[in-house]
């Protein structure tokens, strides 16, 4: 039976602590850290075996895998312990990895070992596989709704107004690094993404306020030499934060349910 604990319960922490509350084979609930400590106690009071609500630093302590789900401000007070004592750590800040990839040769020293999941992306497994046989390109394009990127450091930056748009506005263009820096919590996936094919510098990124959809929406296209990949996913907003897809909790909880798995079904 693996531990887990859990860094944060907002939208995709508090799900999968919920998940794991009702049972997922293998697997249990060991921990769980939030900035506000009482307000999660009470969450938890809830569950059939509640489990204690300790710092950032203690999860690693407590379980076998961590789970960062937290500010990008907050990333390292997790990360850091996880790694120096040799835990699985689940990273759904994969932009600020890109920041420290230290911590992979860190985890080489310790045994420790980094998963980013597919979050709100898909066709990683495809783009790892193009990678080992070369990929020239790849270019991804997102589109949200404007309110799901209010308060991004880029558009605080260039004072790009939102309100009230009445068209799609293209309010970035670079690389991954820099669209993980320019929009911490809003394109995760672009930082997974790259470190799935060809890194942060090669990888191509627009971001679009575009007040036409309703869904956060990812376009791709990947130029390989054994495949071209084009792949769009259109996820539906997390009711409780609007810059996260609904379905990167159940990503999150395919990665830990594909860890005590009979049967695992892609990379």
């Amino acid at each position: 039976m693996l531990k887990v604990a859990i860094g944060g319960l907002g939208a995709i922490g508090r799900k999968v602590a919920e998940a794991l509350d009702r049972g997922l084979p293998g697997l249990r609930l060991a921990a769980v850290s939030a900035r506000d400590s009482a307000a999660a106690a009470a969450r938890l009071s809830g569950f059939r075996q509640p489990v204690p609500v300790v710092g950032l630093g203690e999860l690693a302590a407590h379980a076998d895998i961590v789970v960062e789900s937290v500010p990008a401000a907050a990333f390292a007070a997790i990360a850091d312990p996880a790694v120096a004592a040799g835990r699985l750590l689940i990273v759904l800040s994969a932009g600020q990895l890109l920041e420290r990839m230290d911590l992979v040769e860190r985890a080489r020293e310790t045994g420790a070992r980094i998963l980013v999941p597919t979050g709100a992306l898909l066709g990683l497994d495809a783009v790892r596989a193009a990678a080992l046989d070369g990929i020239a390109s790849v270019r991804m394009v997102t589109r949200k709704p404007p309110a799901g990127l209010k308060g991004a450091p880029h558009i605080e930056r260039n004072a790009i107004r939102l309100d009230g748009l009445q068209a799609p506005l293209c309010v970035f263009q670079g690389n991954a690094l820099e669209a993980a820096r320019g929009f911490p919590a809003n394109v995760n996936v672009a930082a997974a993404l790259s470190l799935a094919g060809i890194g942060p510098e090669r990888t191509e990124v627009e971001v679009w306020a575009d007040p036409t959809v309703s869904r956060n929406t990812h376009r791709i296209v990947v130029d390989a030499a054994a495949a071209r990949l084009e792949m769009q996913i259109e996820n539906v907003p997390s009711a409780e934060n609007p810059r996260t897809g609904r379905i990167t909790a159940y990503s999150v909880l395919a990665a830990l349910s594909g860890l005590t798995a009979t049967l695992k079904v892609g990379t």
